[in-house]
């Protein structure tokens, strides 16, 4: 039987690490869940996302989804929550974290600048990949909550509004010498060609989609899902969502997330 992959996020943002992940694993039954209730998560303090990702392990365990692998494909849920939630459940979770070290690899100009929410910002996670990657180049921070529903617009009924995405992006003042930009959000990549043109593509974009399926790949390898011999009907990726997804575009299932502490015994 194929892996089961579930990939999370507050939004649809998460679906830009899910492409990357489908593209290489394709044969693998795959799970989409979005806590869009609470979204943008990068608005929500720490133990809210703690508890949300609790709850999420709990949602899993009794409706029996036999889930092999959880990626949690928000970088505030990563940097904030990710190892509490890992003592609760023996089932393996690849989180996302901003691509500070490719992305100090990458410049020229030793200016790289990292755009993401304020909680991933200001994460203590974040302040420790900059010390540890980053530390001979200047790293300069920036925030948008606003870039997270202008990519969801844009997911959802194909329309941008381009006017406030050049508002949002020329107040974020981005430093003139920064060649380098990293999505710190897995929603900003959905605005990537936009973003790049705001820029006249003067600044390479990076983010993280490509490592988390790299991941995935190694932990998969090394419980042997990937070595076996996949036969059978695939089932159709589920998508499932907190609130309401007035949307044609996905099949949604709308489901509620049970907070702690009403099982505490996980």
């Amino acid at each position: 039987m194929s892996a089961h992959i579930m990939v999370f996020d507050s939004g649809i943002g998460g679906t830009t690490v899910l492409d990357h992940i489908k593209q290489r694993i394709p044969n693998a039954q795959y799970s989409y869940f979005m806590d869009n209730a609470f979204l943008p998560y990068g608005a929500q303090t720490q133990q809210t996302i703690i508890n949300r990702l609790c709850s999420l392990i709990h949602f899993i365990k009794s409706n029996k989804l036999n889930v092999d692998l959880i990626v949690i494909a928000c970088n505030t849920a990563s940097t904030s929550a990710l190892s509490a939630v890992r003592k609760i459940t023996d089932i393996p979770i690849v989180g996302v974290v901003p691509a500070i070290k490719p992305a100090a690899e990458l410049t020229r100009s030793n200016h790289i600048a990292l755009l993401a929410t304020p909680a991933t910002i200001a994460s203590s996670y974040t302040k420790k990949l900059i010390a540890q990657h980053a530390s001979n180049v200047t790293v300069n921070l920036y925030s948008s909550v606003e870039l997270v529903n202008l990519a969801e617009l844009l997911f959802f009924n194909g329309y941008l509004d381009t006017n406030k995405l050049h508002a949002v992006l020329e107040g974020l003042n981005i430093e003139k010498q920064t060649d380098v930009l990293v999505l710190g959000c897995t929603h900003f990549p959905i605005l990537t060609k936009q973003i790049s043109e705001h820029f006249k593509n003067s600044i390479q974009l990076v983010d993280s989609g490509a490592a988390i399926a790299n991941r995935v790949i190694y932990l998969l390898t090394e419980s042997g899902f990937l070595a076996q011999n996949i036969s059978g009907i695939k089932k159709p990726l589920q998508y499932y969502a907190t609130a309401n997804v007035i949307s044609d575009k996905l099949a949604v299932k709308l489901v509620k997330l049970i907070d702690p502490p009403e099982f505490e015994a996980y």
